[in-house]
């Protein structure tokens, strides 16, 4: 099927009004013109907000759960910046300053798919966003019916892909028999299965399931390590649970909670950017917002013009949210999550 007339004109004039109220936003304000300096500035005092209030708890200043939310806010903006990269809008013309900030963001992130990689899955998404062969989507659980099992794959992809590994190989076979995925789909696919999370994620997770294995069983009063080797394995383990782990999976689950329920699924057309996306931003969000820097509401531009930084996004969301009312994409169609995720 090809995209109906009504869509294509619809996306032409959100498009066109998206792309003037940003050519607006750079003549107003010349400093965004300095985009590589403004990403690379972001990664520093990301990063430099990160080491210096791990320092601050270390030496017990700050308590560990303030360290903890303030981390996966910062990281969220990290989360920003890799996708940014990945759209090559900073550092165009230098690999090393991309491979640099890339490597910075996936070891903040360690929860992450490797970047490199990710990078061919995500603009796969913006060709086939809503088809069951939309592999970054499906893997933070969009298209799946809402249940205790969704909700403990949201935060989680490993487990996303454990839970459903058996499911997944039959769609992906399906699909290749079927020519919606190309020999290189499947030679990516084969990449991200052996070496997607290596060799920081597999590690960071299994690290993660032991803490919360020892501290199940602490609270049901079950020793399962003398108390010598517990305080050894406590003060190398936690830096990494608070730092680097527990931040990534609150922040993960804000993400991948609101990503996978804005984006529809099963019922829309490769390339009809009307109907892919809706806003998602209503007032009990806004915990989830916080944690993933407002994606809910600013997301849906990037869908209609993927060429502009997170920032100016921001900047443009409220002459966004007026054209996209007047040209009817959805806002907040909460009844989505009882269709897992069905445009209509």
């Amino acid at each position: 099927m090809s995209i109906n007339i009504a869509d294509q004109e619809r996306i032409k004039r959100i498009t066109l009004a998206i792309r003037q109220e940003h050519e607006r936003l750079r003549s107003t304000y010349s400093w965004l013109k300095f985009q590589d300096f403004i990403g690379f500035g972001l990664l520093i005092v990301s990063t430099s907000m990160i080491l210096c209030f791990s320092w601050l708890w270390h030496i017990e200043i700050i308590s560990t759960w303030f360290l903890v939310i303030w981390v996966a806010f910062w990281t969220s903006i990290l989360h920003e910046l890799e996708h940014d990269l990945i759209h090559g809008l900073y550092f165009k013309s230098s690999k090393f300053m991309t491979n640099v900030m890339f490597g910075v963001v996936w070891i903040f992130r360690p929860l992450t798919l490797n970047p490199w990689i990710r990078k061919y899955w995500h603009h796969h998404h913006h060709q086939h966003s809503g088809k069951v062969i939309d592999i970054e989507e499906r893997g933070v659980t969009n298209g799946e019916r809402w249940s205790l099992k969704r909700l403990i794959m949201t935060p989680d992809l490993l487990l996303s892909f454990l839970f459903r590994c058996v499911r997944i190989f039959t769609e992906i076979k399906t699909e290749f028999k079927s020519g919606n995925l190309s020999e290189k789909d499947m030679k990516m696919l084969r990449k991200t299965l052996l070496f997607g999370f290596m060799p920081i994620g597999i590690p960071a997770y299994l690290i993660f399931y032991i803490w919360i294995f020892l501290g199940v069983s602490s609270w049901f009063g079950i020793e399962i390590m003398e108390a010598t080797l517990l305080a050894k394995w406590s003060s190398f383990t936690d830096p990494l649970i608070y730092v680097f782990i527990l931040p990534n999976y609150i922040r993960q689950f804000c993400l991948h909670f609101i990503t996978s329920n804005m984006h529809f699924y099963g019922d829309v057309e490769d390339g009809d950017i009307f109907r892919q996306t809706q806003v998602l931003n209503a007032w009990w969000t806004w915990p989830f917002q916080l944690f993933c820097f407002n994606f809910g509401s600013t997301h849906s531009i990037h869908h209609f013009v993927v060429n502009e930084p997170f920032y100016t996004r921001q900047m443009s969301v409220k002459r966004a949210h007026l054209i996209f009312r007047e040209e009817g994409v959805k806002f907040n169609d909460t009844a989505s999550f009882n269709r897992a995720n069905s445009y209509e």
